[in-house]
């Protein structure tokens, strides 16, 4: 086993106060959003495997019976989405989402398969649309070793918790890097205030992105010299790519959920992110809210459902932009320096001296970064 430097576990959330209009939630996670459950399965072995898959169930219940309208924004295509075309014509999920290596994908939806079979009620069903996204960790990872097997991914579904999540280094973000950094999971939240609905909107990135890291403006690659652009001084194109998963309790259609995954690119792009030819870029937007939930009796017949109209989605879209910008910079806060294939080591994100960066350019409030 490499060693590794490590730095406290932090998050960007007190650097970056100045842009948030919106209050986040209790554990400023995807979990904030009522019933929703997160879980890790991570796995580092020897010198060479850095990988792990994150699943996320959208409640507590039978999913395949209890269905959550969802929808889809694809920003550059060149990614691997396990029940892409279902989930955009029907506007639906009816499984836990995994997260996880490319060459993992098959069996994430092995390991959705069963697990969605052993539920009750469960057994007699004949077609089911496994929702499996992935970024390529290849990077640090021996990811052609293929060491995730149906039953370690399946484990990741079976340890999904409400609470903190934790962040960087962990599940499916175990081996991804973003913007020249170690990055990895990140997390974030917003709080409507009740004058516009009190609802809750969580945000759950596998950041794997090339760019120039910005800050509040402030071009924080430039400055420390890391960089993963096209212009850079490489012959090698910058790759990677992101999952950005967006959940909500506010009672959506899967029309405005699609518009809603729209917006989180917005936020994406707001970090420095490049969206480059080989970057898969995918977002999911679902709503968790009993009056848009798609039952068995609703989608037996015709169904009356409450749902917000149009002219009231800009503030979740706003909630959307900034939460998806902070997971992905506490992707990038919570990752420690990491090697793995070949000796690669990837550095982690010099907190410290980021803070010392913004306090200079006048454009954080002064606090240290705000540790878990």
């Amino acid at each position: 086993m490499q060693q590794e430097r490590r730095h406290a576990s932090r998050r960007a959330q007190s650097l970056t106060k100045p842009l948030e209009r919106l209050s986040p939630g209790r554990w400023n996670a995807l979990t904030d959003v009522a019933g929703v459950r997160v879980g890790h399965v991570t796995v580092i072995e020897g010198d060479d495997v850095r990988t792990g898959a994150t699943a996320i169930l959208p409640h507590q219940g039978n999913l395949f019976r209890d269905r959550v309208p969802a929808g889809l924004s694809v920003a550059n295509g060149h990614g691997k989405m396990i029940g892409a075309t279902q989930l955009v014509e029907l506007g639906e999920i009816e499984t836990p989402i995994v997260l996880t290596n490319t060459l993992a994908v098959p069996r994430a939806a092995d390991a959705i398969l069963d697990w969605t079979l052993t539920q009750p009620d469960n057994r007699s069903i004949r077609s089911i649309n496994p929702i499996v996204g992935e970024t390529n960790d290849g990077l640090l990872n021996a990811i052609e070793a293929r060491p995730l097997t149906v039953d370690r991914i399946r484990s990741a579904i079976d340890r999904t918790a409400e609470g903190p999540i934790e962040e960087g280094c962990v599940g499916a973000g175990t081996g991804t890097t973003a913007m020249g950094w170690k990055a990895g999971i990140g997390t974030s939240s917003r709080v409507l205030p009740e004058r516009l609905g009190g609802y809750t909107l969580g945000v759950l990135v596998q950041a794997n992105v090339p760019g120039s890291l910005c800050m509040l403006g402030v071009p924080i690659g430039r400055i420390l010299g890391v960089e993963a652009l096209a212009t850079a001084k490489t012959t090698e194109e910058p790759r990677g790519s992101i999952i950005i998963i967006v959940a909500t309790d506010a009672p959506l259609s899967d029309r405005n959920l699609t518009r809603l995954a729209r917006r989180s690119f917005a936020g994406l792009a707001r970090t420095g992110a490049t969206f480059s030819n080989g970057s898969g870029d995918y977002a999911i937007a679902f709503s968790t809210a009993t009056s848009v939930r798609r039952t068995p009796e609703r989608r037996a017949g015709v169904a009356t459902v409450a749902e917000l109209p149009n002219e009231r989605v800009s503030p979740l879209f706003e909630a959307t932009i900034e939460a998806t910008e902070a997971a992905v910079l506490n992707s990038l806060f919570a990752a420690h320096t990491m090697t793995g294939r070949e000796g690669r080591t990837v550095e982690a994100l010099p907190v410290d001296r980021v803070a010392e960066i913004l306090r200079d350019r006048g454009a954080s409030d002064g606090d240290q970064p705000c540790r878990k």
